[in-house]
């Protein structure tokens, strides 16, 4: 039987991980609101938590399973569709906001959401006329 990991251990495991994911969503939500221009990548969050890359990528999978990549796209995704429900910003200007060129936003929200900006925007305003129309016939 192994050897039960001590509880300090595991403690800072849960607070690398909790630690990282505030970043993440710091970080993304200064992309969103305009207050960064420049995308960081895991080795940028794992030096700002003062740790190895190497050593953040296998607490976060010890302690969530996932790869810290997947918790930096999931939340990019997130605010990508908030950022798509605004009608004033183009597809073009999402995707810069972002840090994205418009093909390469096309593609990773697409590989993420199974169809594209354009047609995940059609889907929300169509959506949104059909919940208006009940509001108004009801």
């Amino acid at each position: 039987m192994p050897t039960p990991l001590p509880k300090k251990i595991l403690a800072r495991q849960h607070e690398i991980t909790a630690d990282f994911t505030r970043l993440v969503h710091a970080h993304v939500d200064d992309l969103a609101a305009g207050r960064s221009t420049e995308a960081l990548e895991i080795r940028d969050f794992a030096g700002q938590l003062c740790i190895h890359p190497t050593h953040l990528s296998n607490t976060l999978k010890l302690t969530t399973g996932e790869a810290p990549c997947a918790i930096y796209e999931r939340k990019l995704v997130a605010v990508s569709k908030e950022l798509l429900s605004n009608r004033q910003q183009s597809v073009a200007e999402v995707a810069a906001r972002l840090t994205y060129d418009p093909s390469n936003f096309t593609k990773f929200f697409k590989r993420f959401v199974g169809i594209t900006p354009r047609q995940y925007r059609e889907q929300l305003w169509e959506q949104q006329r059909a919940e208006t129309s009940e509001t108004v016939t009801s």
